[in-house]
């Protein structure tokens, strides 16, 4: 009897300790975060880091909820990681429920299942706890234990060695401190060998933070207190590019990180040369002149040949890539193994190639935390420089590095190693689609004509698809539409598309269309309304910025667009006898860093001529450029609003 009740006395007291240590929101509290569906209590997270650079995570939250919605929104909790460099597992959770009500949930029954995935598949696992039925004012509170690191990045056989990151005795996080849910407390500590030295830095925010020494080690502590939801905006930057984050890493500079990704890969053997794969280099560069005619060519074959396939090949996924037999045996991988397969092709045409890392769609800090998702080539050119390529963003392109990547950070890995790199912006002239139209307009409304559009680099690339990547039988169809788009009562006459246009290394693309549309002007007493043709909604497609909404007056974040680009529309519309046109000719002309724009309107006899130029000089602007890039944008726009002409 004694002992049974110390057991209830113990179990009593730890149950009153977890209450009192689990907070609840006050009314006034409550109050102030009506509209919100619950609270983030406290969000930790706490790092141990051993001297192999091996981390050991205990990630803790407590949350209440607020309203039904939340209750549903937090039925489950999952959490991801990769089995390759990391364990994860639900350590505990409790509920504590509104009525007083306290919860332990079993945590045996967590789910571990494959995480949802896109294009690659390497294993990522998640795991999964339920919770159940949730009511507002509960409050949910656990913790998730994680051995390993960030990335996946290689494997191995020894349990142990594989939570060891690739730069052995290195460590590095980056850590996103923006929110989704208003949360009173937000911290982050990691705590480090008395010898190992760790730069940090916290962007685009602010944060209290220390370092102390505890037990022999430096303990690092990041907080933030009382965030609110990051705001986003239309056609931003990345998050990480604008939201409050944490980098931090013990590699003193991106030069060592260069030099082992080159070492890394050297010794691997990454890029031996192959005798069949010889044999086809030597094919493809015969009778090719110039470094760049075997480059491009080298380049191309590549891009158009290996197929993207993110699936689990064995050793060397991650920073070490697949070896020139397998990737010229599978003709299959990811853009590690594109990359390589082009280094591999260059060294055998007798360049001196490597691959480099980069991160597609955020930037790179300087400090260096490996913040890359993305792998492609440089070769070294005759004048000294490297030159960077992407054959897995290039299939089909006319260009050899993708200008969807400009303003895009990379670390190539070259044996005198390099600091982090900035691919340049791509001049909007090389990225031009021109549409020239001319026009008769009868005096039921019918319109009649031609327009020939030409586009090169990322437009072309773009104009081009239906013939690299549609079916032959589709094709008529899908210019069709081009023309259905601006009214479902067109009629496609002929198109002319040359002999071939699938050979976009031959020349930039051109199209001829002749069409009929009836009923395209709206008809009244002695007076009609149109659009310009070349403004109404034709090879849409191509003008990415127009689904940037620039009814947005001010911006606080960078923006981005697809390309930089040149938009060049020209029409002459004959109007029947008579017709005038009735708003006075105009000329408008815009001239900025960011973009420009001259248009003209105006009649001469019975026929309209219409004319804009729109150039976009950047793919990624910063939020001071947004005035002169809608101003700009809006001038273009104006010129395809309805024109009316009457008859005299």
């Amino acid at each position: 009897m004694r002992q049974t009740g110390i057991t209830l006395l113990i179990c009593f007291l730890s149950l009153f300790y977890l209450q009192g240590q689990t907070h609840r929101l006050t009314s006034e509290q409550i109050k102030t975060y009506e509209g919100h569906n619950c609270v983030t209590l406290k969000d930790s997270t706490s790092v141990i880091v051993e001297p192999s650079g091996t981390g050991s995570f205990a990630v803790y939250k407590t949350f209440q909820v607020l309203t039904p919605k939340g209750a549903v929104n937090n039925r489950i909790i999952k959490y991801d990681y990769d089995p390759l460099t990391a364990h994860a597992f639900f350590k505990w959770a409790t509920i504590y429920r509104a009525n007083g009500d306290i919860i332990n949930l079993d945590v045996t029954q967590a789910c571990d299942y494959a995480a949802p995935a896109r294009a690659i598949y390497w294993g990522a696992r998640q795991i999964m706890l339920e919770i159940g039925r949730l009511h507002p004012g509960d409050v949910v509170e656990y913790e998730i234990s994680k051995k390993g690191f960030t990335y996946a990045l290689l494997g191995s056989d020894d349990d142990d060695a594989r939570f060891i990151p690739p730069m052995r005795g290195q460590f590095y996080d980056i850590v996103p401190f923006w929110v989704t849910e208003p949360t009173l407390r937000k911290t982050y500590k990691v705590t480090v060998p008395m010898e190992k030295e760790l730069q940090f830095q916290f962007y685009q925010g602010e944060c209290t933070s220390s370092m102390r020494y505890e037990d022999g080690k430096k303990a690092y502590l990041f907080s933030v207190d009382n965030a609110l939801p990051f705001k986003r905006e239309a056609n931003m930057v990345d998050l990480f590019d604008a939201a409050p984050k944490l980098m931090m890493s013990s590699t003193p500079r991106w030069e060592e990180k260069s030099l082992w990704f080159n070492k890394v890969n050297e010794d691997y053997g990454s890029f031996d040369a192959l005798p069949e794969a010889q044999k086809k280099v030597d094919e493809l560069i015969k009778g090719k002149k110039s470094e760049m005619d075997k480059i491009a060519v080298l380049t191309h074959w590549v891009a158009d040949n290996i197929r993207y396939s993110g699936i689990s090949m064995g050793e060397g996924e991650g920073y070490t890539l697949h070896n020139t037999k397998m990737n010229f045996t599978d003709r299959a991988g990811v853009c590690k193994d594109i990359a390589a397969m082009l280094i591999s092709f260059l060294r055998m045409a007798g360049f001196e190639a490597y691959p480099a890392m980069t991160m597609a769609g955020s930037r790179v800090e300087s400090i260096p935390a490996d913040h890359f998702n993305h792998c492609v080539a440089v070769v070294k050119l005759a004048n000294g420089t490297y030159m960077p390529l992407d054959p897995t963003w290039v299939p089909f392109c006319r260009e050899l590095w993708s200008s969807a990547e400009q303003q895009q950070n990379y670390l190539p890995g070259v044996p005198e190693g390099s600091d982090i790199l900035l691919t340049p912006v791509s001049d909007p002239e090389n990225h031009y689609v021109r549409i020239t139209a001319d026009n008769r307009l009868d005096e039921k409304g019918t319109l009649s004509g031609q327009f020939i559009i030409t586009a090169e680099g990322q437009s072309d690339s773009n104009v081009r698809r239906i013939f690299t990547r549609g079916w032959q039988t589709e094709w008529e169809a899908s210019l069709e539409s081009q023309l259905l788009a601006v009214s479902p009562k067109a009629k496609l006459k002929k198109v002319d598309y040359g002999k071939n246009p699938k050979d976009y290394q031959a020349a930039p693309i051109q199209i001829t269309f002749q069409y009929e549309i009836p009923d395209y002007a709206l008809t009244g007493e002695n007076e009609m309304a149109l659009k310009p043709l070349v403004m109404n909604n034709l090879y849409n497609q191509v003008k990415t910025y127009l689904r940037i909404d620039t009814d947005l007056e001010d911006r606080k974040y960078g923006f981005r667009d697809g390309c930089s680009r040149l938009v060049e529309l020209k029409e002459n519309i004959r109007l029947p006898k008579g017709y005038q046109l009735i708003d006075k000719s105009r000329s408008e002309e815009k001239t900025s860093s960011s973009a420009d724009f001259k248009g003209t309107l105006s009649q001469e006899g019975n026929t309209l001529h219409i004319y804009q130029k729109l150039a976009l000089k950047k793919r990624i602007y910063e939020a001071s450029d947004w005035s002169d890039f809608k101003d700009a944008v809006d001038a273009h726009k104006s010129f395809g609003d309805y024109l009316v002409i009457k008859k005299q």
